[in-house]
């Protein structure tokens, strides 16, 4: 069982070579990376590629790592009991299972991707830590345990937004996906838009990688994108010779599918300003 690149992500070696050892060690692997660099994506092509099902819970703010093993209603019971319901005899009709167990109790491995682990509360990674480590969670309402029939391969997506604990880390196998470079991302390009010619296709991603490498800019634009960007360049049937910029306007063509917000459209702006001033 090895994860390798498929017709629709193309993966470094490196991470590959992450992916595979965290399934080795049976550990789960935590995926860093600037937005929208795939780490999401990861998780649903290791599932593609490995011919397994895959079972994502989405962290938010709000999420607490108790709902990913079950949540117990105890409000309708409660309500029922004063209705007379026969059902509140019935405990387990109260209880939801969460993603975790969802996961333990497939019959058949699973690929389960916990998304933005970074988005809950710092205590939500610690809370994990003893199910992951034993892949099995207590039911305290039933007494009953719920056990791993198989170990899941666990993908876990973080964009940084808080430092995770020591004590989580040290069970994870990390791997921070870099920005591709100019021929991965000619690569990548490449997987969905297969008929784009070279000349278009370097012409437009020069100018990218040069928007991207611009001091001050507040939100670099991502992979997606500049797959964005391009699927719009081919859809107006531009040349290269369209995208050219001059200092009349600095902004690139179509800029509002690679610059997300006005500080950044300001700034080119502003550059514009100044080669206008130079030039005089």
């Amino acid at each position: 069982m090895r994860f390798k690149s498929t017709e629709g992500y193309i993966a470094s070696d490196d991470l590959a070579v992450a992916v595979n050892a965290a399934i080795l060690l049976e550990r789960p692997l935590l995926v860093k990376g600037e937005p929208g660099t795939g780490k999401t994506e990861l998780a649903r092509q290791v599932s593609e590629s490995l011919g397994l099902r895959m079972i994502e819970w989405n962290v938010k703010s709000t999420t607490r790592a108790a709902q990913g093993l079950y949540e117990y209603d105890a409000v309708s019971r409660l309500r029922d009991s004063q209705l007379g319901d026969g059902k509140v005899e019935d405990i387990k009709a109260y209880i939801k299972p969460g993603k975790l167990w969802e996961a333990f109790e497939a019959e058949e491995r699973v690929v389960l991707l916990i998304d933005e682990i970074d988005k809950a509360d710092i205590e939500f990674p610690n809370d994990l830590l003893q199910e992951l480590d034993r892949m099995e969670f207590h039911v305290y309402e039933t007494g009953e345990t719920i056990r791993a029939k198989h170990r899941p391969i666990v993908i876990i997506t973080s964009n940084n937004e808080k430092e995770l604990p020591d004590a989580f880390l040290r069970r994870c196998f990390f791997h921070y996906i870099q920005f591709p470079d100019m021929e991965v991302l000619k690569a990548i390009v490449g997987v969905h838009f297969p008929g784009i010619k070279d000349r278009l296709l370097t012409t437009a991603l020069t100018q990218f990688f040069e928007v991207r490498e611009t001091p001050g800019l507040k939100k670099k634009p991502s992979t997606s994108e500049v797959l964005d960007w391009l699927k719009l360049i081919l859809a107006e049937d531009l040349d290269p010779e369209d995208l050219a910029r001059d200092a009349k306007d600095a902004l690139p063509k179509l800029h509002g599918a690679l610059l997300k917000n006005e500080q950044d459209v300001a700034l080119f702006e502003r550059l514009a300003f100044m080669a206008r001033g130079q030039r005089r």
